[in-house]
């Protein structure tokens, strides 16, 4: 009697996961405030204007100092933060790893777009008991300004969870989770503020100021 309840209530929790897939959908990042961020115009900048270019060195390297020198970054799962016995053993969250599954976190600049792979490790204090994984997302980074706070916002979008060797219906029940925290717990990503680009230059010469409007 016990493994037929067990064989229901498993089937219950994959059929759960698929229809929220076919009806519902993967989980989207949530929209930011302002607009995306262009590619460069290849005809070059506007006259009286200057451009800032952030390439994909720049990003990886503030990547590699994080994890160099900071601890990796961790998100909570789901509603994270009740305190029991089983969830301080088992703390249900998802840490960023540099390098994992063979794929390196990092930004790639390709075909105006940005690929965003991120590796990771995890643990789901679930109804089941203590549940470990380890993989990569796929996901991409889009660049957005908003120009009311003169704010330049990050926000990763997360599209296929990818996790090694667990049972499907741990799959089943662990992807949504990680693609649903990625996409609401690491967004926005503050990247510049105007106030850190801006420019006062007194010309004596000209008996003004050069004032710079980000």
């Amino acid at each position: 009697m016990g493994k037929i309840v067990l064989s229901i209530l498993i089937g219950l929790i994959v059929g759960g996961a698929l229809t929220f897939y076919f009806f519902v959908g993967v989980p989207q990042a949530a929209q930011l405030p302002g607009a995306p961020i262009q590619p460069p115009d290849a005809s070059g900048s506007p006259g009286g204007t200057a451009q800032i270019s952030l390439g994909q060195d720049f990003f990886n390297e503030v990547l590699t100092t994080i994890f160099r020198d900071m601890n990796a970054p961790s998100f909570p799962i789901g509603a994270a933060g009740a305190s029991s016995p089983e969830s301080a053993a088992c703390a249900s969250k998802i840490t960023v790893l540099r390098e994992g599954s063979g794929v390196q976190t990092g930004l790639r600049f390709e075909n105006n777009t940005i690929a965003a792979p991120l590796a990771f490790t995890g643990s789901y204090s679930s109804p089941f008991g203590c549940l470990q994984f380890t993989g990569w997302a796929k996901a991409n980074f889009e660049l957005r300004y908003d120009a009311s706070q003169q704010v330049v916002f990050g926000r990763i979008n997360v599209e296929t969870v990818n996790l090694d060797g667990v049972n499907p219906i741990v799959g089943a029940l662990v992807t949504p989770l990680v693609q649903s925290t990625l996409n609401d717990r690491v967004n926005p990503i503050q990247i510049l503020q105007g106030s850190q680009i801006s420019v006062i230059a007194p010309i004596v010469s000209a008996s003004g100021n050069l004032q710079a409007a980000v």
